[in-house]
């Protein structure tokens, strides 16, 4: 290795150029919203009541499992992962496949924490120009995470009483 170069991971495969590109168009687009409602003249909310924030951060986690982990929006992740294995409940786990731009939107779609910020971009945005629709979609994906808790719960009942 020449002075100067340096290897960013032992496997050298990390996608940097990808990374760059998402956290580019991520940084765009948070620019144009914030662009388009001053243009429009919106009124953004001065505050975000507690409630609120829990509201977005239980449809934020749940959207994001959705969108990383569940059987059904494996379509949207085929074109950059490959199916690991079966996760717990209806989950799945996809890992990330390719080089470049595809790895790393690979990356991003197969992880919840990463695409967390994407999610939670998308719903504050909403709350900002939309507030009772952004309550509202944000109530139904909170909706589910309590199922889904009561889902667990029921089957951990069932397994204790079976014995």
């Amino acid at each position: 290795m020449a002075d100067g170069e340096r290897r960013h991971d032992e496997a050298e495969d990390t996608p940097l150029g990808g990374y760059a590109a998402l956290v580019t168009l991520f940084t765009a687009s948070t620019g144009a919203f914030a662009v388009t409602v001053r243009r429009r003249g919106l009124r953004l909310p001065d505050t975000v009541p507690a409630w609120d924030v829990a509201l977005l951060g239980a449809a934020t986690f749940k959207a994001s499992r959705l969108l990383t982990k569940d059987k059904v929006t494996g379509f949207l992740r085929a074109p950059f992962t490959r199916r690991e294995r079966a996760g717990e409940g209806s989950e799945v786990r996809d890992a990330p496949r390719g080089t470049g731009l595809r790895r790393a939107v690979g990356d991003l779609v197969s992880c919840p924490f990463c695409t967390s910020a994407w999610v939670a971009g998308g719903l504050v945005g909403t709350y900002a120009v939309a507030p009772r629709a952004a309550r509202l979609v944000c109530a139904g994906l909170s909706a589910v995470v309590v199922s889904d808790w009561l889902q667990y719960a029921w089957s951990a009942t069932e397994r204790k009483a079976e014995g």
